[in-house]
């Protein structure tokens, strides 16, 4: 690793750790009470409590992010894909599935309910409405952007039409494609949070909505830094994605 990068990581590390010091400082000097804002300590040791099944819900909470996000990438995709491959199909159900956008997917969530099993297979079904449509409008946009001058020169060497999407289109969207999947990324936190505030057995969300009644504020901070987590784990990931595919594609180049 470049120093570079080391100096980024130390500096980001830094402030996350001057974020926790300024909250731990600021309920301790201003005598915060507890039920408003514990100490991060506070919330820390709630993960001690076993009644409150903190891996139950950590799980649970990750399948539907995941499990939501990852769907939405293959099927955005696929789609932008297939729109980039049959310009009928593209005018004939783009403008469809951008009026499908702009129906509000929270307010879908009971309908959702009603039409599958409660649980978290539902849960997984509003992250991936919520996350679909980014990734596919900046995949197809993607696509859409390539030279003009150069597809007309693969097409006078009589390149087909996988030698067209592999080696021009897919390369040039890739940095639309990963900018639409880390938009999704927080939208599939606020997705599987949604999910499980409507309707749900276990679950981050649902536990700060249990723990909530008792106002046990410690370990509702504590469930909401976990998922935090977990949104932070995938946006990293996609950001590992990220320097692997479009990085070494830039080195190729």
């Amino acid at each position: 690793m470049s120093a570079a990068n080391w100096r980024k990581i130390t500096i980001i590390t830094l402030v996350h750790i001057g974020f926790v010091a300024v909250w731990w400082g600021s309920v301790i000097l201003m005598e915060v009470p507890e039920y408003i804002l514990p100490t991060p300590w506070q919330a820390l040791k709630t993960l001690e409590e076993e009644n409150y099944n903190w891996l139950t819900h950590f799980i649970a909470t990750s399948q539907e992010i995941f499990g939501g996000y990852i769907m939405a990438v293959v099927v955005g995709v696929g789609f932008a894909v297939m729109f980039s491959w049959s310009k009928v199909t593209d005018e004939a159900f783009m403008p469809l599935l951008v009026t499908l956008n702009m129906i509000p997917k929270v307010a879908m969530a009971p309908l959702f309910i009603v039409w599958l099993r409660f649980g978290v297979d539902t849960n997984i079904v509003i992250t991936f409405t919520i996350c679909f449509f980014p990734i596919l409008l900046n995949t197809a946009r993607g696509m859409r952007e390539v030279e003009p001058d150069l597809l007309d020169l693969v097409k006078s060497l009589h390149g087909s039409q996988w030698q067209i999407f592999t080696k021009i289109q897919l390369p040039g969207a890739l940095p639309f494609i990963f900018s639409g999947m880390k938009v999704a990324t927080v939208l599939a936190v606020a997705g599987a949070i949604v999910g499980e505030f409507i309707q749900s057995d276990r679950g981050l969300g649902w536990f700060m909505l249990v723990t909530q009644e008792a106002l046990n504020t410690d370990a509702m901070v504590m469930a909401l830094l976990l998922v935090t987590l977990i949104g932070v784990i995938l946006y990293g990931l996609v950001i590992l994605l990220e320097r692997i595919f479009v990085v070494q594609d830039a080195r190729v180049e």
